[in-house]
């Protein structure tokens, strides 16, 4: 099967996915001008998976809406909620080995949700295909970034850069 594994998400100017309090008020308040490139995104995949302080965040930005109702959802976390929304799974395996039994599976592509950690383990082992990274005109000086320190040096082809308003968004392809 070999279903393709995606990073979309945004970061400020100097490389982080939020701030050192786990906020994103600074990207909430960005003007796209009318510009999405989400809905395009979203037709290409079936399948989420996120760390649980992602998931808990979005739950919250949300007002607790269904998250993604129509997708799988598989939330890495080693405390698993006791009520579970449908088609979403808590699980505590290695994201790796994770990845590698859904790329196994018939399905669309699956996108990888935040979480830094888990981008650099799966770039790490050749396991994300493409990155669709929109780039947010602020400095935060510190934070969660996309992009630690870690073992995962390879090169991407940009394929596509798209003004969103105030946004640059890069999309990239790993080169094979």
């Amino acid at each position: 099967m070999n279903r393709p594994v995606f990073f979309y998400g945004a970061i400020s100017l100097d490389g982080y996915l939020a701030d050192a309090n786990d906020q994103l008020d600074w990207l909430l308040t960005s003007d796209l001008n009318g510009v999405e490139t989400f809905s395009e995104f979203d037709q290409q995949i079936d399948t989420l998976v996120m760390g649980r302080i992602t998931y808990d965040w979005t739950l919250q930005a949300t007002d607790n809406a269904p998250l993604y109702p129509n997708k799988e959802k598989f939330i890495l976390t080693h405390q698993p909620k006791k009520v579970t929304p449908p088609k979403t799974h808590f699980v505590a395996q290695p994201v790796v080995d994770l990845i590698t039994s859904l790329k196994a599976k018939s399905g669309k592509g699956i996108w990888i949700v935040g979480g830094g950690q888990i981008v650099t383990t799966l770039l790490a082992e050749n396991l994300i295909d493409a990155l669709w990274v929109q780039i947010v005109p602020v400095l935060l000086g510190s934070g969660k970034p996309l992009f630690p320190s870690g073992n995962y040096q390879q090169r991407f082809t940009v394929v596509d850069r798209t003004a969103m308003g105030e946004l640059t968004e890069l999309h990239l392809k790993r080169n094979v």
